[in-house]
């Protein structure tokens, strides 16, 4: 569990530090504005650890879909060996799929138009300013982007169903109020970092505003890394008692 959490919190502090640094700047320079390379470099990584943040779910829901409905036998399935290697396959898929959908984006052409429509270099975004054809881009972002969300997805879905129904078989409601504990944390997590996606990507509505779809890739670029550790840190004793005695000296004060 813990080596997915490390895994999990690199890859959000590097998926916020692809578009906040290049963002602020911006800003504060006044002057919006990105060169080639650098879209192109910001559009790699941004998809690097954007789709390690999606499989690392999907890994981290099976481990507790062992934890829950195989405890005995968890110590000799989720081994080591076999955490290390599945991380560490996860980084190799996660580059290939970026470098591709960099290199077919680095083949287009781009004529007169050079104003992103967004905060950052979003795959989506730049195709609509190409004037080459984008046929094989839209196809691979159909097979592959639709791959790498939807399945995890559906994968972390069946993992919750298997444990859903294993805590129906638990008699004590201490023993149920665990297993929420357990899973809690990358419950919200899911529902965070997911229904932004979806909404957004999977379930795009005609009317969705320059400004409506702005906040919401900020939601799963900023502010969902930016939760990530507060949430997972609420499983620990220490922080859950600190919380409570700060809730509880700002209601006394009040």
């Amino acid at each position: 569990m813990y080596l997915f959490l490390s895994n999990s919190s690199f890859s959000d502090l590097c998926f916020s530090s692809v578009t906040m640094p290049k963002l602020l700047q911006n800003m504060q320079s006044q002057v919006p504005s990105i060169s080639y390379a650098g879209c192109l470099t910001q559009l790699y990584y941004f998809l690097v650890f954007g789709d390690m943040e999606s499989f690392l779910l999907v890994v981290m829901a099976y481990d507790r879909y062992v934890a829950i409905c195989f405890p005995l036998y968890y110590t000799s399935k989720m081994t080591t060996k076999l955490c290390a290697s599945l991380v560490l396959l996860l980084w190799m898929l996660t580059t290939f799929h970026a470098m591709l959908h960099t290199l077919l984006t680095a083949r287009l052409s781009f004529c007169e138009k050079n104003v992103i429509l967004h905060f950052f270099c979003d795959l989506p975004a730049l195709l609509t300013l190409s004037c080459s054809d984008t046929y094989v881009n839209e196809l691979m972002i159909f097979i592959l982007g639709g791959s790498i969300t939807i399945i995890p997805f559906l994968l972390i879905i069946m993992s919750y169903v298997r444990i859903f129904f294993s805590s129906l078989k638990v008699p004590s409601t201490k023993g149920f109020h665990k297993i929420f504990s357990i899973c809690g944390s990358h419950l919200s997590v899911v529902s965070l970092f997911y229904g932004t996606i979806i909404g957004l990507y999977l379930c795009p509505s005609a009317n969705n505003s320059t400004m409506k779809e702005t906040t919401m890739a900020m939601m799963y670029t900023v502010v969902t890394p930016m939760l990530n550790p507060f949430i997972y840190s609420l499983r620990n004793r220490d922080m859950k008692r600190s919380l409570i005695r700060v809730i509880y000296s700002k209601k006394i004060s009040l």
